[in-house]
């Protein structure tokens, strides 16, 4: 399978750069399979494609603005950090850049000296590996001078964090939000609840694949990066039950379905994936 077949032309002025107002009034496209139909509705609208009985599942991750900008502290280079995963305490796998100006030994500064970052080691897959120094709480800094790593189709930046994060937003980790989620409201989740829908959370921190391109002819051949996922047994026992009772299990974007996917099969998906995914508690879930 060749990522050439996937190529399809999206124009620029379709792309939206700012969220709309109210998050539930964004566009929803509907496909009807069955009559090979589409319509095109706004989002509060997936109310009336919802049965009593059926699960929905979303992710409840949170983003970290995990970008930062600063400079060498030798030199007053401009540098970008995307910070990937903590490795323990203050040390970090980061994405940089330049990074052929980023070699062992060097000294950043981020927000005048309010957080200060010496690079330990060059990495195997081109990141770093980072040791950061502050004075203070890392998250609250990290809240204050981080921005949210937009994907690189988003020109604007976002002034408002929170509109970044899904109103269910719960356990921080993603480099990414799971942008599915984003058109929720919690007036429409409590209407969702109302017509009899069951609500299952899942974790998974959306990794670094997000920013990185295909570079390959053949996508068998992509090296896929690993994301950690979580599912708790009271909401692996929901996803169960309805199915057992008859209901559709709904996921509300591609980070939900595969750890579906996964857990579906935990013999199978410590076999296929285990590159992909990690950190992993594996409730049964029978679909």
């Amino acid at each position: 399978m060749k990522v050439s077949d996937f190529n399809y032309n999206l124009p620029e002025e379709l792309i939206a750069q700012t969220p709309i107002q109210k998050r539930d009034e964004s566009r929803l496209m509907i496909l009807d399979k069955t009559n090979k139909s589409i319509e095109h509705k706004v989002f509060k609208d997936i109310l009336d494609y919802l049965k009593p009985g059926d699960c929905l599942v979303r992710n409840n991750t949170k983003v970290i603005p995990a970008r930062l900008y600063g400079v060498k502290e030798e030199t007053g280079v401009n540098v970008e950090f995307l910070l990937l995963n903590r490795i323990e305490g203050d040390i970090w796998e980061v994405m940089v850049h330049p990074g052929r100006r980023l070699k062992q030994g060097i000294k950043v500064i981020f927000g005048k000296g309010r957080l200060k970052a010496e690079i330990l080691e060059h990495m195997d897959n081109g990141n770093r590996r980072v040791k950061f120094e502050y004075n203070g709480i890392f998250n609250e800094i990290l809240d204050e001078i981080g921005l949210m790593p937009l994907p690189p189709y988003i020109k604007e930046r976002l002034k408002d964090k929170d509109r970044y994060q899904t109103v269910y937003a719960k356990y921080e980790g993603s480099a990414a939000a799971p942008t599915a989620g984003l058109h929720f409201t919690d007036e429409l989740l409590e209407k969702i609840k109302e017509k009899g829908v069951e609500i299952a959370n899942v974790t998974l921190h959306v990794g670094i694949g997000t920013f990185r391109p295909v570079k390959v002819d053949n996508i068998e051949e992509h090296d896929m990066h690993s994301e950690h996922y979580y599912i708790k047994q009271e909401d692996a026992d929901k996803i169960n039950n309805a199915k057992k009772n008859g209901g559709r299990i709904i996921s509300v974007g591609t980070t939900s379905c595969r750890v579906l996917e996964s857990v579906a099969d935990s013999k199978r998906i410590c076999k296929r994936n285990r590159r992909r995914y990690k950190h992993i508690y594996l409730p049964w879930i029978q679909i």
